[in-house]
């Protein structure tokens, strides 16, 4: 049950929320709300798994 919300959660998360790699986002001048977003999708790809 828990994965199959995460693995929900991860294509919503791919629909939504930007791809900073795409944009080649440096991680040392990303700003704390971008830092937020990466930190989100790096839980929720994490837990997904």
């Amino acid at each position: 049950m828990k994965k199959k919300l995460f693995k929900l959660l991860a294509k919503l998360n791919k629909i939504i929320f930007p791809s900073f790699s795409k944009s080649k986002l440096e991680i040392s001048k990303a700003k704390k709300w971008q830092m937020a977003i990466i930190g989100w999708r790096y839980f929720v790809t994490k837990n997904s798994l």
